[in-house]
C-alpha cells in the first residue's frame, strides 16, 4: 500500500531553516526530504509572473525548440535564469547553503525548468534524472529541487517517489513500463502549502501523477539542479555554455559561490540518440 507524507487540513509554511543532522541522515538513506514552505512569500509573487508569461509568450516552447534542433533554432531569445526571480531562485542564499549541507561546499548548477502544468496534461511515467552515460555508480550527488508556487492540493496532480531507489545504478526508464501506476513502497506528496520545495537525489524514481479525468488545477512548478564537483557531468541542453556565462555575467552567485556556474565541470554536449 502507497504511503503519504503526513498532512494536515490547513498546511502551514515552515520557512528555510538548518538542515538538521538527522534531515541530512534521511536524504543520503531515502534519497529526498520535503520543506513545506521553504520559499518567502515575496519570491514565490515574484516566480508565478515570471511563470506566465514563460508559458504564454512562448518561451518555453522556443527553449525546448532551441534545445531539439540547435542548428536550425540557435539560441533561445530569453533564457529562464535571465528572468529576475527565476535567477533568484537558482542562488537563493537558504537553497545553497541547503546543498552544502547534502553535498559539499563545492556544488555547479546543472540546469533550470520553469512550467505552467495543466490539469489534463497526462502523469509523467517513473523515471529517475541522474545524469550519466552510460549509468555505472553513485559516486557523486546530483540533486533536484522541485519548487512547487501554489504547493500541491487535491486539485493538482501528486508527486510520487520511490524511497531508497536512488541507491540503484539503473537506466532512467527503467520502471517507465509502469506508467505512474502504484509501486510497493512508494510514497505520496499530495498536500503542501504554498512555496514548498522537494528535494530529489537525482537518481531517485519518481512520477507525477494526474488526477483522473483531466481536472483540477494549473501546477506551477519549477525544478532547478546542482552536481557535486569532482567529475565532469553530461549537460542537457546544447546552448549549456552561454546559459552559464550568461549567469556569470549577471553575477547570480553573488560572489560567494565561486564553482556555481563553472564550465569545467561538464562534458561536451551529445543530442540524445
Amino acid at each position: 500500500m502507497a504511503l503519504r507524507a503526513p498532512t494536515s487540513d490547513a498546511p502551514t509554511r515552515t520557512g528555510p531553516a538548518p538542515l538538521s543532522t538527522a534531515q541530512v541522515e534521511q536524504f543520503h538513506r531515502d534519497g529526498f526530504l520535503v520543506l513545506p514552505g521553504f520559499l518567502p512569500d515575496d519570491l514565490v509573487t515574484r516566480l508565478r509572473p515570471e511563470v506566465d508569461r514563460w508559458v504564454d509568450e512562448g518561451l518555453r516552447a522556443r527553449s525546448i525548440a532551441c534545445a531539439v534542433d540547435p542548428a536550425a533554432t540557435g539560441l533561445p531569445p530569453v533564457l529562464e535564469l535571465e528572468l529576475p526571480a527565476h535567477g533568484a531562485l537558482i542562488a537563493h542564499p537558504p537553497l545553497l547553503e541547503l546543498l552544502a549541507r547534502l553535498m559539499g561546499p563545492s556544488f555547479v548548477f546543472h540546469h533550470l525548468h520553469s512550467d505552467r502544468q495543466e490539469p489534463d496534461r497526462p502523469g509523467k511515467p517513473w523515471h529517475h534524472d541522474y545524469e550519466q552515460h552510460p549509468q555505472t555508480d553513485r559516486t557523486f550527488t546530483m540533486i533536484h529541487t522541485l519548487h512547487y508556487l501554489d504547493g500541491l492540493t487535491e486539485d493538482t496532480a501528486s508527486l510520487v517517489v520511490l524511497p531508497g531507489s536512488h541507491r540503484e545504478v539503473a537506466a532512467k526508464d527503467a520502471r517507465a513500463d509502469r506508467g505512474t501506476d502504484p509501486l510497493p513502497g512508494e510514497l505520496v506528496l499530495d498536500r503542501l502549502p504554498v512555496g514548498s520545495t522537494v528535494v530529489l537525489h537525482s537518481a531517485l524514481f519518481h512520477a507525477r501523477r494526474a488526477l483522473p479525468g483531466g481536472r483540477g488545477a494549473h501546477r506551477y512548478f519549477l525544478d532547478s539542479s546542482y552536481c557535486q564537483t569532482g567529475r565532469r557531468w553530461p549537460p542537457v541542453k546544447p546552448y549549456w555554455r552561454y546559459a552559464l556565462r550568461r549567469a556569470r555575467e549577471l553575477r547570480l552567485d553573488g560572489g560567494r559561490w565561486p564553482e556555481l556556474f563553472a564550465e569545467r565541470h561538464f562534458t561536451e554536449y551529445e543530442r540524445p540518440a
